[in-house]
């Protein structure tokens, strides 16, 4: 009589392997989009504090805000807008695109340089927040 050796893994071994990979995954994927979100965030208060740069030298030049456009080139996650524009007042806005998952994100800061911010649901009072944590 002949034994024959059987190689493999058994259909328990397969599933208890699933189940652990799936158990990590489960905790690296939020982790993960967080911190895509994170990355794409900071393109806003970036611009936005260029586009506040620009708005005051167009003041020097003009001694107006009106006329004042905020318009980034590398603009790709955010919409940006001039609002409350006056001779002495104006409020930068970026808000997130939906197409590209930041729907949930908006920054705004004005000619006294006061900010708030929406983090992914987030509400920053009085600065910029820079993750869901509420710190800014």
């Amino acid at each position: 009589m002949q034994h024959t050796s059987q190689q493999g893994f058994s259909l328990i071994e397969v599933m208890i392997v699933v189940a652990i990979i799936g158990l990590l995954a489960s905790i690296a994927v939020p982790g993960y989009q967080d911190y895509v979100k994170s990355g794409n965030a900071a393109e806003a208060p970036a611009n936005l504090a260029n586009c506040r740069v620009q708005a005051e030298q167009f003041y020097q030049d003009n001694f107006t805000y009106v006329g004042f456009v905020c318009n980034p080139a590398d603009a790709k996650f955010f919409d940006y807008a001039v609002n409350d524009q006056t001779a002495t007042t104006y409020t930068l806005t970026a808000t997130g695109k939906s197409t590209q998952n930041m729907g949930n994100f908006g920054f705004t800061v004005n000619q006294d340089n006061l900010k708030t911010s929406t983090y992914d649901g987030t509400a920053g009072a009085s600065c910029w927040l820079t993750s869901s944590s509420g710190s800014c």
